[in-house]
């Protein structure tokens, strides 16, 4: 008989936690300012140099340059792009799009990372919709990050508010997700966006986790283009990503990339009752 084993999933000390936390802060810096200068006419590539000149200035590196050969800074995904777009010169903004912003730091060898979707210029109520969801299923899977917990309470916290309709309201990504982090970018466990509560790992003290919806209007499958990197959706439609690295610990979820360790995020969902939430989404 086959045993099935659980991932090894890293426990971090206090100190370590605590190096994360500056890196997450850094990563913070660097996407508050590329999302900034998120407006019609420029360049993917100006935001990258501007999250590289923000890590850099906090004398930290960045997690994704040179990572697997990637050459940039950020990952920069517009409209039916999902994830790992490369920022380009030629690729600049236009009024309606929306651009996804992912970033990574790493400060004494402790990694953070995050992401965000925003709105180019004025975008449709449904590109807004698709926007605000993706982000409220960030924060409902960071809420249920607690010791005691299981992995697939984080997942079913993501689905739940992102198809609150089943299936047909928003397409989950199957292929791409959440993950472990700390001393390497990547780390065990996965985490995926949907999921049945109760099930996999238990959480504890110490673990640090990246949690990462991707939603898109449509279907959730995907296709890698001819650079090796950017996946987009498959039938064409538009996507939104938000990320945020979480510590699990004994006073609740601090979120390491959040400027106020998530006290406004999760203060925002608390204001908005579930029945409320699936009417918005509906």
């Amino acid at each position: 008989m086959r045993v099935r084993r659980e991932p090894a999933i890293q426990i971090k000390t206090a100190a370590q936690l605590a190096a994360m936390a500056e890196a997450g802060q850094v990563v913070a810096s660097a996407l508050k300012a590329a999302a900034a200068a998120v407006a019609p006419g420029v360049s993917t590539a100006e935001l990258d140099a501007i999250a590289a000149r923000e890590i850099r200035a906090a004398d930290a590196t960045p997690s994704f340059l040179g990572y697997h050969g990637f050459p940039a800074t950020i990952c920069t995904c517009v409209n039916d792009e999902i994830v790992h777009g490369i920022p380009r010169e030629g690729r600049r903004l236009r009024d309606g799009d929306v651009v996804s912003i992912d970033c990574g730091a790493v400060v004494d060898g402790w990694h953070a990372d995050a992401a965000l979707t925003v709105p180019v210029g004025t975008v449709g109520a449904e590109l807004g919709r698709l926007i605000g969801t993706c982000e409220r299923a960030l924060w409902h899977g960071l809420a249920a990050a607690r010791p005691g917990a299981r992995l697939g309470d984080i997942s079913h916290a993501v689905q739940r508010c992102a198809q609150p309709g089943g299936p047909a309201t928003y397409g989950i990504v199957e292929d791409y997700g959440g993950h472990g982090i700390g001393s390497e970018m990547h780390m065990d466990p996965p985490v995926p966006n949907q999921g049945r509560p109760g099930r996999g790992p238990l959480l504890a003290e110490g673990m640090a986790l990246a949690i990462e919806p991707l939603l898109v209007l449509g279907s959730p499958g995907t296709r890698l283009l001819d650079d090796g990197w950017t996946v987009v959706s498959e039938d064409g439609g538009p996507a939104a990503h938000f990320e945020h690295t979480v510590a699990i610990t004994a006073s609740g979820p601090w979120v390491l990339t959040a400027a106020d360790g998530g006290r406004d995020g999760f203060a925002r969902l608390a204001e908005q009752p579930p029945r409320e939430l699936a009417r918005s989404n509906s």
